[in-house]
């Protein structure tokens, strides 16, 4: 499996980062860095729950970034 993080900067000045292919799985962070590290360890979770409940089966997984 490989998932994608995009990530983009708000007015506010905080970094959103997120899984598109998981849905909700969406972090905000102080860097870009900073939201994309809580962006993966909120999709591990994700996955990790599929695969407690055999929602998936046991595969590689990957993250690639886009800004």
């Amino acid at each position: 499996m490989n998932f994608q993080i995009e990530y983009e900067r708000e007015e506010d000045g905080r970094w959103l980062a997120e899984v598109p292919q998981l849905p909700g799985v969406l972090a905000y962070g102080t860097s870009a860095n900073d939201a994309m590290a809580k962006a993966q360890v909120l999709a591990l979770r994700v996955l990790a729950e599929r695969l407690e409940h055999n929602e998936t089966g046991p595969q590689a997984i990957t993250f690639s970034i886009a800004a």
